[in-house]
């Protein structure tokens, strides 16, 4: 079968990989432009540009995908379908009508639609996700889905431990929709919940909250993003990685020791602002929490 593949993300880039292994090898790869990243700020390629090249696949960098030179090139690769999978940018009319459109959505929809709904599921304390197949249309991952595959979400993982495991799923579960292409079912918007973007509320500890609800968000954003503690000064210490001492403790970030805790939450590796990441009894060592009297 033609396909076209749109996508950006490393998430993306792995579905990718899989999908041009098979006898639906895309003949056109489209993904976003090179952004600057980093503290330098310099020219980066989404990951998916990077598989792209590596597979040596024809790929097409649009500053907007719905513009009409852009569907053009589309449309010249003859796609019997466009496959679609954390492209990152809203698709709209009148691509969504010139070529069928399928999607790969990291959750069990209509749980979780929208743009983090692995972060949104980990955060939730949910004890399973997983991956649908859907069809794109305008509305929000509204589209009826073609397979689902379910993936049960352990008490230690990660977004990285569990998006690792999606990604597989993920392309087990495309290729299978382009090799049986079965009939789509719908879905029930009354069951919807809804994945926002993370911000940076989203991202900041609360000390009002569980060490459960705190080591769900801890574990949604590492490694790609990172949870943060705020500090008695305003600034912000990453937290890359956590352990619960007490599930149901609350309290303000404190040293005990060598060891740091936010109510019943233990922070075991932390980043300081402009710093390395370190375990938390070097920080401590060193630096010391603002206000707390402890210094290095």
């Amino acid at each position: 079968m033609r396909t076209v593949f749109l996508g950006t993300s490393a998430f993306a880039a792995e579905v990718l990989t899989r999908l041009a292994a098979t006898e639906h090898r895309p003949q056109l790869v489209v993904t976003r432009p090179d952004r600057p990243a980093g503290r330098g700020r310099t020219l980066a390629a989404p990951p998916v540009a990077d598989a792209a090249r590596a597979l040596d696949l024809e790929l097409a960098q649009p500053e907007n995908v719905n513009d009409e030179g852009a569907r053009a090139q589309i449309a010249a690769a003859s796609p019997d379908v466009v496959c679609v999978c954390a492209f990152g940018a809203l698709l709209r009319e009148p691509l969504l009508s010139e070529h069928e459109l399928i999607n790969v959505h990291p959750s069990l929809l209509p749980r979780w639609r929208g743009a983090a709904p692995v972060e949104r599921a980990i955060m939730a304390g949910d004890v399973q996700t997983g991956v649908c197949t859907m069809r794109t249309e305008a509305g929000l991952d509204t589209g009826p889905v073609y397979c689902s595959g379910a993936e049960p979400i352990g008490p230690r993982d990660t977004y990285g431990t569990l998006a690792a495991r999606l990604m597989a799923l993920g392309a087990d579960l495309l290729i299978a929709t382009l090799d049986e292409r079965p009939d789509p079912v719908e879905q029930s918007d009354e069951a919807a919940t809804y994945a926002g973007k993370i911000v940076a509320s989203d991202r900041t500890l609360d000390p009002g909250a569980t060490a459960a609800v705190n080591d769900c968000v801890v574990r949604a954003l590492a490694p790609h993003i990172g949870a943060r503690a705020e500090l008695a000064d305003g600034a912000f210490l990453g937290v890359l990685r956590a352990a619960v001492a007490d599930p149901d403790a609350t309290g303000p970030l404190r040293a005990d020791g060598e060891r740091l805790l936010l109510g019943g939450l233990e922070l075991l590796e932390v980043q300081p602002a402009g710093g390395r990441p370190m375990d938390a009894a070097a920080f401590l060592r060193g630096r010391g929490l603002p206000g707390s009297g402890s210094s290095g």
